[in-house]
């Protein structure tokens, strides 16, 4: 699993476990969520969105259960 460094107001970088289905979101706070049974689909578009926060709170946010780390 490897962190990719994003371009965001919010979100310092994303992570992705394809084995796992999990994705793994680490803000600029230094707070880090996990949020599960997210498709690999998913996670590929929320890299390639434009807006990367946007993405998590329309498509994955209260969509895929999560926990903080």
């Amino acid at each position: 699993m490897n962190w990719r460094s994003v371009s965001s107001s919010n979100i310092d970088s994303i992570a992705y476990d394809a084995n796992l289905s999990a994705l793994y979101v680490r803000f600029n706070s230094g707070t880090t969520y996990a949020y599960s049974g997210v498709p690999q689909s998913e996670y590929n578009g929320l890299m390639s969105a434009a807006s990367h926060g946007s993405y998590l709170a329309t498509y994955i946010k209260d969509r895929y259960p999560y926990r903080k780390l």
